[in-house]
């Protein structure tokens, strides 16, 4: 019961194949980066082998994935000996719009539909639909499901989700807030519920996805009430390179001073701005933390108090909007990893009823622990993302309700 677990970006394929009949063992995981350039890079790491390396021109997708179904059935560094091992495929998609509320497995209308959301995902959603096509071609007999980052948050409510501009653009063009990183927000909210043996049902919890992209969740009785993110991933936190919440009209003012086109001014929001806008030095938080801890940099210092800031922020508006906190979680390569962020972060929670424990904290990477006090009111957790591991169970889920449809 082999899953293989795609994730297309517009130059890049990452994938995993995972046993899901043995523990969700991972058999294999790679990345094939520099589609459609030349010396494009496969990286493929079976498990209890050697790590494979090629180089060579890859002009597409379909050529990519190829190579990825070779390298998983080659003599020396594959793990299956026959492609019929793999039972099905589970595609991640960014945008599933209005139309998913959950993982689908793919049909005609189904693939019609995610490219209907191409013009609210313009780049992502196209990547992930190539590697959908080119499987379909590759292996039209294997079984394929989309699992959509927007899905999970379906469940918001409409004073949550709209936006206050003329109603008839909703109406005409779907334009509202969708949020994203939604099965990492669910895994992670579920792997604590269960560590805790918590009811998912009479629970309110934060979720605070952090990394290059960077979200916050609100997740009462087990939904998604609220997410930092909106109609795409620009909103909210201030991210690696991304802006986050920013003031549209000095958008416009920018666009008319610099004579910035839309080209010119998305790529400003989404590639000069966040941490690394701020700092000046870098999008990755590591070198951030260097720069203003040792070197004592200002810039670098803002733009870590500016950070955390805006986390907070977020924490304290979503407990209001909740009424209450019983779990906050952090997730995601600053949020796992990151021991002085998420002090940092909770510092001044305590009126909520954070007790933090610094001790556990301390030194804390990519571990599922509590690092709240026991005597504090809201529990405090670091639980490591899977979301490769949510799209394999949902596509075996799928997969066998199709093949037993009244189980």
């Amino acid at each position: 019961m082999k899953i293989l677990v795609l994730n297309c970006g517009s130059s890049s394929i990452k994938y995993q194949l995972i046993d899901m009949a043995n523990n969700a063992d991972l058999l294999a995981k790679g990345l094939l980066d520099r589609i459609g350039l030349k010396d494009s890079e496969l990286k493929h790491q079976p498990k209890a082998k050697e790590t494979y390396k090629l180089i060579q021109d890859v002009p597409d997708h379909e050529t990519g994935i190829n190579l990825i179904l070779k390298a998983l059935l080659d003599v020396n560094h594959g793990v299956i000996k026959v492609i019929e091992e793999i039972i099905a495929v589970g595609h991640r998609v960014a945008h599933g719009g209005e139309n998913f509320s959950a993982s689908a497995l793919i049909t005609e209308a189904v693939t019609k539909d995610i490219e209907k959301c191409i013009e609210l995902a313009p780049l992502h959603n196209p990547a992930n639909l190539k590697g959908i096509l080119s499987m379909q071609r590759l292996l039209p007999n294997i079984p394929q499901v989309a699992v959509f980052d927007t899905a999970f948050h379906q469940t918001m409510p409409d004073y949550a989700y709209m936006y206050a501009i003329p109603y008839s653009l909703y109406e005409e063009n779907k334009i509202r807030r969708y949020g994203f990183h939604g099965t990492s927000h669910k895994y992670v909210y579920e792997q604590a519920c269960d560590a805790l043996f918590l009811k998912k049902d009479g629970i309110k919890a934060i979720t605070c996805h952090l990394g290059n992209g960077a979200s916050v969740t609100a997740i009462k009785n087990g939904k998604s009430v609220d997410s930092s993110m909106g109609m795409t991933p620009v909103e909210g936190l201030i991210m690696g390179t991304r802006s986050g919440d920013f003031d549209l009209g000095a958008l416009l003012y920018i666009m008319k001073k610099k004579n910035l086109n839309l080209e010119q001014a998305n790529d400003l929001i989404n590639k000069k701005s966040g941490v690394l806008g701020i700092s000046g030095i870098s999008y990755d938080m590591r070198d951030i933390e260097v720069a203003a801890w040792d070197k004592k940099e200002k810039r670098a210092e803002l733009a870590l108090q500016m950070y955390y800031y805006r986390v907070k922020k977020y924490i304290g508006a979503y407990a209001a909007a909740m009424g209450g906190l019983d779990l906050l979680i952090f997730t995601g390569g600053i949020g796992e990893n990151g021991g002085e962020t998420r002090e940092h972060i909770c510092e001044g929670l305590e009126f909520m009823g954070v007790s933090f424990d610094k001790e556990k904290n301390h030194g804390l990477r990519s571990k599922l622990e509590l690092i709240s006090k026991p005597d504090s009111k809201v529990k405090v957790m670091v639980v490591p993302t899977n979301e490769e591991l949510v799209i394999a169970q949902d596509t075996l889920r799928i997969v066998n309700q199709k093949k037993n449809p009244c189980s």
